[in-house]
C-alpha cells in the first residue's frame, strides 16, 4: 500500500518542489523533505491535524461528533475516515467466515475503517476486493502481499487459510513495525515472512523516513518524495521469489504501490510464467495500463474490475476513474463461480 520503486538517477523531487532550470541544475540544491512542501503542508491541516484527531478521540468530544455527524453527514460515517475513540486498542475485522485483529485504529487507517463498518471495510468495491481476495487464498499455498501496509490482506488470508505461508513487503519502516505487531498479535508470524524490501528493478534505489510525523501511518509514501531522514531501503525483483512457491502449488499475489505496478510485473516475468498467480491489483486513475496488458495477456490472464456488487465481465485493463482494483487471473467464469467470486 505504501511502495513505490523508481529508478533514482536524477534524484526524484516531491510534486510541488520548483523545477530545475536548464542552465543551472545545481541551483535549486537537494529535494525538499516531503513533510515541508505545501502539498504535506495541506495534508496536515498545516499541522493541526494530528491535534484535532487526539482531541477528537477524547470520549466526551468523540460522541460529540458522532452526534453531530449524525445529524449534519450521516454519509460522513461510512467513509470510516472519523478519528476513533483513544480507549480502542484493536479492532476485529471478519472475513468469510474468519476474523483477524488488527491493531491502533487510532493510527491504522484500514484499522479505523473496520471500527466504522463494524468489522468490514465500509467501501463496498473495497469490501468486494476482500472478500474476492479471500475466495481465491483459501486454496493457494503462498501469498505475496506487495505493498502490505499494516496487513490487512496479510491478516485476512492467514486467517482463511490455515496453511497459507505469506510473504508481506513494506517499505516504510514505522509501518513495517505496525505490521510486524499485527502479526504477532494474530499469531502468523510463524507462517508469515516479512520483508522491509521494495519489489521492483533491482537497481533502483529509494530511501523512507525514520518518523513520518503524520496523524496515521502514512499509506501513499513513494520513492517520488525526499526526506531528510530517509534511510536506505532495498528493492529486489519479483523473480527472486519464484522458488517460494512449491512445484505445483498455487499463489496469489497483491500488488498495491502506488502506481509502479509496471515494474514489479516487468522484473517478475519468470514468476509470473511458472506460477500464473491470481492477482489483485491495485491500478490508480491515471495510470498506464498498457504494460500491465502486455505482461499479463500473454500468460493467459483475463482482467476483471472489482465494482461494488460483482466483478465487471473479463475486458481490457484500463484505469478507472472511481475503481481502482482488478482481478487478474487465468481462471474462467465457471471456475470463478465455483469458488463464489460474483462476476456480472
Amino acid at each position: 500500500m505504501a511502495q513505490r520503486v523508481r529508478n533514482t538517477p536524477p534524484a526524484p523531487r516531491p510534486p510541488d518542489a520548483a523545477p530545475e532550470t536548464p542552465e543551472s541544475p545545481e541551483a535549486a540544491g537537494p529535494p525538499t523533505d516531503f513533510r515541508a512542501t505545501a502539498v504535506a503542508r495541506r495534508r496536515s491541516w498545516y499541522g493541526a491535524k494530528r491535534h484535532v484527531k487526539r482531541v477528537l478521540g477524547w470520549r466526551l468530544p468523540n460522541l460529540a461528533m458522532r452526534a453531530a455527524v449524525g445529524v449534519a453527514a450521516p454519509g460522513l460515517r461510512a467513509t470510516g475516515r472519523l478519528p476513533v475513540p483513544a480507549g480502542v486498542r484493536e479492532v476485529t475485522g471478519r472475513v468469510d467466515g474468519a476474523a483477524y485483529t488488527m491493531l491502533a485504529p487510532a493510527r491504522c487507517v484500514v484499522a479505523k475503517e473496520l471500527y466504522w463498518g463494524g468489522g468490514r471495510r465500509p467501501g463496498a468495491a473495497d469490501d468486494l476486493a476482500l472478500r474476492v481476495f479471500a475466495a481465491v487464498v483459501r486454496e493457494a499455498d503462498v501469498f505475496l502481499d506487495i505493498g502490505a501496509y499494516t496487513g490487512l490482506f496479510t491478516l485476512a488470508g492467514t486467517a482463511v487459510n490455515p496453511r497459507l505461508r505469506a510473504h508481506a513487503f513494506e517499505i516504510v519502516p514505522e509501518v513495517y513495525r505496525a505490521l510486524f505487531d499485527n502479526c504477532v498479535r494474530n499469531r502468523v508470524l510463524h507462517r508469515t515472512t516479512l520483508h522491509h524490501v521494495g519489489v521492483g528493478d533491482p537497481a533502483s534505489v529509494i530511501a523512507m523516513p525514520v518518523r513520518s510525523g503524520d496523524s496515521a501511518l502514512p499509506c501513499f509514501y513513494s520513492a517520488a518524495l525526499a526526506f531528510d531522514d530517509g534511510v536506505p531501503v532495498e528493492v529486489v525483483a519479483l523473480d527472486a521469489f519464484a522458488g517460494a512457491v512449491p512445484q505445483g502449488g498455487r499463489a496469489v499475489l497483491k500488488i498495491d504501490v502506488e502506481g509502479t505496478e509496471a515494474d514489479v510485473f516487468a522484473h517478475g516475468g519468470g514468476f509470473l510464467a511458472a506460477h500464473r498467480p491470481d492477482i489483485l491489483c491495485e491500478v490508480l486513475p491515471d495510470a498506464d495500463a498498457a504494460p500491465l496488458t502486455a505482461a499479463l495477456a500473454p500468460l493467459g490472464y483475463r482482467f476483471h474490475l472489482v465494482g461494488e456488487r460483482a466483478l465487471a465481465p473479463a475486458g481490457p485493463l484500463a484505469a478507472h476513474p472511481r475503481f481502482r482494483d482488478w482481478f487478474c487471473t487465468t481462471r474462467s467464469d465457471a471456475e470463478l463461480a465455483a469458488l463464489g467470486v460474483p462476476v456480472a
